[in-house]
Order: C-alpha cells, then structure tokens, then sequence
C-alpha cells in the first residue's frame, strides 16, 4: 500500500483512529500508539471552550508531541475555530481537523457538526478562515449529507479542496441516520471522484474484512476505525497488517497480553485524571474490555460496583486471567 503524504508529513499508515467524544482521550491514544504509528484525533473539542481557556478543554488538547495526532475542533463561528485553531497550533498541535459530522442533537442545535452540511456558505466561510489561520494542515471530517434528500458531501468535498483541505474522511451515514442501517462505503466513493485529495472511509469498519470491503466499495485512500477499537486498541495493528500484507496474525492475541494492555491503560488514566474522577472513567473503559469475554454479563455488574484502584486492578485479573 502507497504511504500517504498530509502536509509534509508522511503518514506511516492508510488506518486511522476515528475522534470519539468520551474515549479518544490520551490514555486511549497512548495506549493505540503501542502497535503503531497511526494518524489519530483528539475527542471533539469545542472552539468557544478553547478561546474561554476552559480547563479541562485545555487538557483535553494535550498532544504530547505526538507527530500523528491531530486535534478536532467543533463549532459554528468562522472567527471563533480561527481563533482555537490558532491556540491549538501554538499548544502544539501538527494536525487540525474540523467536525462536521457529529450528529448529537447538542451540537446539531447550535448549527455546528453535521449541521454545518446544512449551510454549505458557512461551512466554506470556517473552512477557509480556519485554514488561513494556522500553517499546519487541516482536515475535515463530515457524513453523507443532513438526511436522504440532501446528500450533499461531494460538494461539500469540493468546497473543502477549493478551501485549502488537506483530507476528507466521509462517514458513510446521513445525519438524520445517527448509526442506525449499515455504513454506505459505495456513496463514499462519489466523494473520492470529485476531489483529488485524499479521502478516508469511515462507518462500520470493525475488522480486517470490512476493512477491506469499505476500500475496495469507496475506493477511498484509507480507513477510519471507531467503535471498532474499542476495548481493543489492537484492532488498528490488525487492519494495517491485514491491507498491507494480508497478515492476520496481530488479531490472536493471548490472555496475558489482553490483561496487560488493559492494566497498562488504567495505568494511563490514573496518571491523566484526578483520583476523584478516575474510578467513574475507568468503569466506563472496562466496559468495552469484557467485549468478547464469555463472563461478560457478570463482570459488567461488578464494574458498576468499583469504588477503589485496588478492586479495578483485582478485576482486571479475574477479567483475564483467573
């Protein structure tokens, strides 16, 4: 597989780490950059919360250095993103990418995320403000359109080159489908005629198979992998392996490695989050670590249960190893 080139970067991997709002935090990300060097986003950030120097949104943009890490910001205001753009460039972001393509009804409500494929005036205006505003590249991430009579994201993909766009990841869903229905990697590739810069395919990637079936129905440059990592930060290696080799053999892994991945991860959390908030985020996390495990059901009424770092670590055990 040909290497892609964002910027003057080159990007070691056509797999990519999907933005999830709630799990791509830097725990997450440090924990997926063990099995590579993928291109990865930060969760959702709000532009409005970057310029208020909002505290936690400051922490969420953390980066460490990371030359394959881009961060999303959300908003509806050309001046607003411009000027987070700018504050996220001088954090030390090497990457920005613009959401346009969440679909909770929060953001939706404030005209921004997908509701921007609504207004293709305004998503140009914040495009092309955001893109003059920083020397970094940046990229979009947007859905088929709003609904099923409005599938508008080749041209949204042609505003966004004429706009100075680096890249185009196309969820293959309408707004108005949140994640229902299966992802539809054929419309994807109407975005990938019009335009000449890369396009990633994104919705209902899991595995190595579907992997290979949105690439070869999209014909797009690269994959987007979601809720397909997680509780299983692997997956990314084993797509890569897959496409670039046909090599599967990343997709076993042993118990003991699971468990030490997952311990590893907890370790990341009680670093980053505060001991009064860690505990609440972990069970969350270990949630999607019991998928596949044939005591699921039981483990998940312990999880809610945890109160201390101690009883996480003694479940983690049980989880995989006992």
């Amino acid at each position: 597989m040909s290497e892609l080139i964002l910027g003057e970067t080159e990007l070691k991997s056509r797999v990519f780490l999907a933005p999830m709002a709630g799990v791509t935090d830097l725990p997450f990300r440090k924990i997926v950059r063990k099995f590579g060097d993928f291109m990865m986003y930060s969760e959702m950030i709000a532009s409005y919360a970057v310029i208020r120097d909002v505290k936690r949104t400051k922490k969420m943009m953390d980066v460490v250095n990371d030359e394959f890490t881009s961060i999303q910001l959300v908003g509806a205001d050309p001046k607003i993103m411009s000027e987070a753009a700018k504050i996220a460039q001088d954090l030390g972001a090497n990457f920005l990418d613009i959401n346009m393509g969440c679909p909770v009804k929060k953001i939706v409500k404030s005209e921004a995320g997908s509701a921007l494929m609504k207004n293709e005036k305004l998503a140009a205006r914040i495009m092309l403000a955001v893109v003059q505003s920083v020397s970094i590249p940046v990229t979009l991430k947007m859905r088929l359109g709003w609904d099923a009579e409005h599938k508008n994201a080749a041209t949204i993909a042609c505003i966004a080159q004429n706009s100075g766009i680096s890249m185009i990841t196309v969820h293959g869903r309408t707004r108005s489908q949140l994640y229902s229905e299966y992802a539809d990697w054929i419309a994807v590739s109407e975005v990938k005629r019009v335009v000449d810069i890369p396009v990633i395919v994104n919705g209902d990637i899991i595995d190595t198979g579907s992997a290979e079936r949105a690439l070869r129905e999209s014909s797009a440059d690269g994959v987007m992998i979601g809720r397909g990592a997680l509780g299983s930060p692997w997956s990314l290696k084993c797509v890569h392996d897959y496409l670039s080799s046909g090599n599967q053999s990343c997709c076993v892994l042993s118990d003991q490695a699971k468990y030490d991945i997952a311990t590893q991860h907890l370790k990341y959390m009680i670093e980053f989050y505060q001991p009064e908030s860690v505990i609440k985020i972990a069970r969350k996390v270990l949630m999607y670590y019991c998928k596949g495990n044939r005591d699921a059901t039981k483990l998940r009424k312990n999880i809610v249960t945890l109160n201390t770092v101690e009883e996480t670590y003694e479940l983690l055990y049980r989880m995989f190893l006992d």
